[in-house]
């Protein structure tokens, strides 16, 4: 069975955002940590060489693969900021919509950068995701 690629790390977190050449970015990763440890009262951890997580769960799926990932999660990525929260289908179109200018998938949300979303409806996508996400995995 393959190994996860993306597990916890000792990394320091303030160090990976620092190096973040695009200013705008590097502001934007600070205020992202401040935003999610404030509200879900969580220590920053760095999962793999670029995601910034807050919290954990176990999970398994029925194919037997299984592991730890990061109960809500992101990454200053090169091109996009993408934020790793799980949402419910019966309110993801609807938070998306009032979130504003993203691109979404499954789990991910790819944002240019802060000032470009309600941060309103980003702290509601936060504690929706985390209640949803820990219902799905209960530890």
């Amino acid at each position: 069975m393959a190994t996860n690629k993306t597990t916890e790390t000792k990394a320091n977190i303030s160090d990976f955002i620092k190096q973040i050449i695009d200013e705008a970015k590097c502001k934007d990763a600070f205020r992202l940590v401040d935003i999610f440890q404030n509200q879900i009262n969580l220590e920053p951890k760095m999962w793999g060489p670029s995601i910034i997580g807050f919290g954990s769960y176990h999970y398994k799926y029925a194919s037997g693969h299984k592991g730890n990932a990061p109960l809500l999660a992101f990454s200053p990525r090169a091109t996009a900021i993408s934020l790793y929260l799980h949402l419910p289908i019966e309110q993801r179109e609807d938070l998306l919509q009032k979130l504003s200018k993203t691109k979404a998938w499954k789990c991910c949300i790819n944002l240019k950068k802060l000032s470009a979303i309600n941060l309103e409806v980003l702290n509601e996508l936060i504690e929706v995701s985390l209640k949803s996400t820990k219902q799905i995995y209960p530890s």
